[in-house]
C-alpha cells in the first residue's frame, strides 16, 4: 500500500470540501455560508466551467519567505481548483511595489483580490485605494487591525490564524519540559527572543503571548536580549552566535518567531556545542519540513504548526463566496497545533 503524507491527506481532505475549514469569528463554529458553497471543489470547478471564470489577483509579501511559498502554491492550486484565473506576484517585500502590483490588478479588473500586505500599517491605505472599484478583498497570513476590516464592511474579510495563540503554545512547550525552562534551577527562566517584523502582528503576540504563558504560570523570566531578525535565518544565526558569546550558559531558552530564525539559531548553538533539551532549550512558529526534522531528532523542543494547507483552503473558499456573491463573514480563523518530539513525525511534509 503506497502511504499517503499528513500534507497529501490535507489537501485531498481540502479537495473535498474547501469550506470545512472555515471558521466563523468565535473560531469553533463552521460558516454555514461556506459549507453550503463549497461542498466539493468538482462541483465548484463545474459551475465556475459553467459561468466563466473569475479572475483572482493574488499579493505576497515576498516569495523568498519559506512559509508563504508553501501558503501560495496551496492557494493557486485550490483557486485553480475552482475554475478560476489566478495571478500570483510578488511584494519583494517592500510596500510601494505591493502598491504598484495593486493597482496594476485593479486596472486589470480582477473579480477578487486576495492580499497578503507587506505591511499591516498600509492595510487602511490598501482599502481605500481599492474600495472605489468594489472589488472584495481577503487579507491573509498578517492581520490588519478589525477598524480596516470595518471601513469596507462586507467586502472585506481577514483569514488566519490567532498568532496571540501560537505565542501561547511556545511558552507551553518550554512548561513542558523536564525543568520547565529553568535549566540551572535558580527559579529564573533567562531567555533571548528573535522577533520578526516588528510591524507584524504576528511578531508582535508571539513575543508577547510566548513570555506571558511564562509569567501566567507563576514563572519568574529575564530578557537578555530580544533581537530584531525580521524573519531571517542568516540574521538569526549571526545574532544568536553574538547573544552566545556575550551570555554564554546565561541563556536557558531562545525563543524564534518562526522556524526560519530557530533553524539559524540552532546552527549557532551547535557550533556553540550546546545541546537542545540538556543545556538550552529552542522554539519555532510554522512546522517548516527542516525544523520539524529537527524536533523529532531532538535538536528543537518543539515548534507551532502555522497550517498553511488549512489557511490556504479557507483563503480559497472565502474568494469563492465573494465570487458568488454569497455572504462573506469577517473572520476565518485556522487553528495552531503544538508540535513536540511524541507528535513530530505526523507533521513532517
Amino acid at each position: 500500500m503506497k502511504m499517503i503524507s499528513r500534507r497529501d491527506f490535507l489537501k485531498a481532505s481540502a479537495v473535498v470540501g474547501a469550506a470545512g475549514v472555515l471558521t466563523a469569528c468565535g473560531g469553533s463554529s463552521a460558516s454555514t455560508a461556506a459549507s453550503s458553497t463549497a461542498a466539493s471543489t468538482a462541483a465548484s470547478s463545474t459551475a465556475a466551467a459553467a459561468s466563466g471564470s473569475a479572475n483572482i489577483g493574488v499579493c505576497i509579501y515576498q516569495f523568498a519567505d519559506n512559509f508563504m511559498t508553501l501558503y501560495r502554491t496551496d492557494l493557486e492550486e485550490y483557486l485553480k481548483d475552482m475554475g478560476y484565473a489566478v495571478t500570483i506576484v510578488d511584494g519583494k517585500n517592500d510596500q510601494n511595489t505591493q502598491t504598484e502590483q495593486i493597482n496594476t490588478f485593479l486596472q486589470q479588473g480582477v473579480d477578487v483580490l486576495v492580499i497578503n500586505p507587506v505591511q499591516t500599517t498600509s492595510a487602511q491605505t490598501i482599502v481605500d485605494t481599492i474600495k472605489p472599484s468594489e472589488t472584495p478583498i481577503v487579507f491573509i497570513n498578517r492581520e490588519p487591525d478589525k477598524s480596516v476590516l470595518d471601513s469596507y464592511a462586507d467586502k472585506c474579510c481577514y483569514v488566519g490564524a490567532d498568532a496571540r495563540q501560537s505565542g501561547t503554545y511556545q511558552g507551553e512547550l518550554i512548561l513542558e519540559t523536564e525543568t520547565q525552562g529553568d535549566i540551572n534551577g535558580d527559579g529564573k527562566i533567562t531567555y533571548i527572543m528573535c522577533k520578526g517584523d516588528p510591524e507584524n502582528i504576528d511578531a508582535q503576540y508571539r513575543t508577547e503571548y510566548s513570555i506571558k504563558a511564562l509569567t501566567d504560570a507563576g514563572k519568574e523570566v529575564e530578557c537578555l536580549y530580544e533581537y530584531l531578525d525580521n524573519w531571517d535565518q542568516t540574521t538569526a544565526q549571526q545574532d544568536v552566535a553574538n547573544a552566545l558569546a556575550q551570555y554564554g550558559e546565561k541563556i536557558e531558552v531562545v525563543f524564534c518567531n518562526n522556524d526560519a530564525m530557530a533553524l539559524g539559531a540552532l546552527q549557532s548553538l551547535q557550533q556553540a556545542g550546546r545541546t537542545v533539551g540538556k543545556d538550552v532549550y529552542l522554539v519555532g512558529v510554522d512546522a517548516l519540513s527542516e525544523a520539524v526534522q529537527n524536533v523529532v531528532d531532538g535538536n528543537m523542543t518543539g515548534t507551532v504548526l502555522n497550517d498553511d494547507v488549512g489557511q490556504a483552503t479557507a483563503a480559497a473558499a472565502a474568494t469563492k463566496l465573494y465570487v458568488e456573491g454569497s455572504k462573506v463573514e469577517q473572520y476565518y480563523w485556522v487553528d495552531y497545533v503544538k508540535v513536540t518530539k511524541e507528535n513530530a513525525a505526523q507533521y513532517i511534509k
